[in-house]
Order: structure tokens, then C-alpha cells, then sequence
């Protein structure tokens, strides 16, 4: 009895086909074979990252803004205290104290020139914000077609292979080719969808910064209408 079990093990072993060996690739590893379009991603990448947290940072200080700056500016025009004013302005630094700064300078013009002339300042705060925004709305366009160039420059690679390959064809031939196309199409993608969820939230933060520059500026526009 013990032979035939011996027997009918060795047999089942015999039956039963060698199971693969699963093959693990790192991240790295696998961006590797992305080859040199995968170099561009990163660098595109790495750049939109540090806009994105550059200008965070640089929005996130514009939209701090004291509560009882405009009702101690109100006082002090009341008063008739300019210097103070704009003093209080220098002190705080920020897009709506050098917007309001402004203004000041131009007391005793008509009141069109001084709203022009805070404008102008609100226009040019915008756009110090604004800097590198574009950037970063090119990169999302612009990564994925990257992205596309490397799967066909991939798949390209592959026939290639497989061309000069004629009838000793093998899987390895092509895997690299496939790999490069496959692994850029991923990775322009995700390149691509950061770079535009960091766009879209830093112009998120700018129009509020835009929509606060432009309430703050009315009501200095009243304050100066206000009877003395």
C-alpha cells in the first residue's frame, strides 16, 4: 500500500504544471523602463510640484487679512490722520494695505484717478500671484501628449524589434518596446492630472484673493464718500 501511494504522489507530481514565479518590479524599476520620456515627466513633474507649493505659500500670506484694518483705516480719515494711515498700510504689507496705500497717495485727486490708481495696484498684486500659474496649466496640457509620444515611440521600438528579429520572434524581444509605451502613457497621465489639480487649486485661491481686493477697495471707495 505504501508503494502505491509513493507511486500515485510521484505521478500527481508529474500531472500537475510548475506554478510561475511572480516577478515584483519597484516603482523605480518599473519607471526605468519608461526609458528617457519618463526623465521629461519627472523634470515636468518636479517643477509643477515646487510652483504649486511656492505659490501656495505666496497666496496663503496674501489672504491674511486683519478685520479691523478697514474700520482703523475709516478712523483715521475721519480724523484726518493720513500719515497714520498710511502707515498702518506700510505695517502690514500685504496686497490690500499697498492697494489702499495707494489710494492714499492720491487723496485730493478726483475720485476716478484714485480708483483707477487702485486698480492698477490690485491688477499688478494679481498678477505678482499669478506668476507661474501659466506654467503649470501648460504642464498639465503638455504631459500627457509627452506621455502619447512615448507609446508611440514604444510600439515603434517594438516592431522594429520584431522586424529584425524575422522568425525567431521572442516575448523579451518586444517587452521593452511594450513596456516604454505602456509605462509613458501612465505616466503622462498622472503627471498630467496632478499638474491640473494644482492649477485648478491655487487659481481657486486666487480669485478669492481677487474677490477680497475688490470688496476692500469699494469700501474705501466709501470711505472717501462719506460726509466729513
Amino acid at each position: 500500500m505504501l508503494e502505491i501511494q509513493t507511486a500515485a504522489n510521484e505521478f500527481g507530481a508529474a500531472v500537475l504544471p510548475e506554478q510561475p514565479t511572480e516577478i515584483k518590479l519597484s516603482l523605480f524599476e518599473l519607471a526605468t523602463k519608461g526609458g528617457w520620456i519618463m526623465i521629461v515627466l519627472a523634470v515636468l513633474f518636479a517643477i509643477a510640484v515646487y510652483i504649486f507649493i511656492e505659490r501656495f505659500i505666496a497666496v496663503s500670506r496674501a489672504t491674511k487679512y486683519d478685520n479691523s484694518f478697514m474700520e482703523r483705516i475709516r478712523e483715521y480719515m475721519k480724523e484726518g490722520k493720513v500719515d497714520s494711515a498710511k502707515a498702518l498700510c506700510r505695517g502690514n504689507s500685504t496686497p490690500i494695505s499697498r492697494m489702499i496705500e495707494k489710494g492714499l497717495s492720491r487723496l485730493g485727486r478726483p475720485l476716478n484717478d484714485i480708483n483707477s490708481a487702485i486698480e492698477n495696484v490690485g491688477n499688478l498684486e494679481v498678477g505678482q500671484l499669478e506668476k507661474g500659474v501659466s506654467i503649470m496649466a501648460m504642464i498639465a496640457s503638455a504631459a500627457p501628449m509627452i506621455g502619447f509620444l512615448g507609446t508611440v515611440t514604444g510600439m515603434i521600438k517594438a516592431f522594429y524589434n520584431m522586424s529584425m528579429a524575422g522568425n525567431n520572434i521572442d516575448i523579451e524581444l518586444l517587452s521593452s518596446g511594450i513596456y516604454e509605451a505602456m509605462v509613458t502613457t501612465v505616466g503622462g497621465l498622472i503627471v498630467g492630472i496632478v499638474a491640473y489639480i494644482f492649477h485648478a487649486i491655487i487659481t481657486t485661491r486666487i480669485q478669492k484673493v481677487v474677490n477680497l481686493l475688490e470688496v476692500k477697495a469699494s469700501e474705501f471707495m466709501d470711505v472717501l464718500n462719506e460726509p466729513a
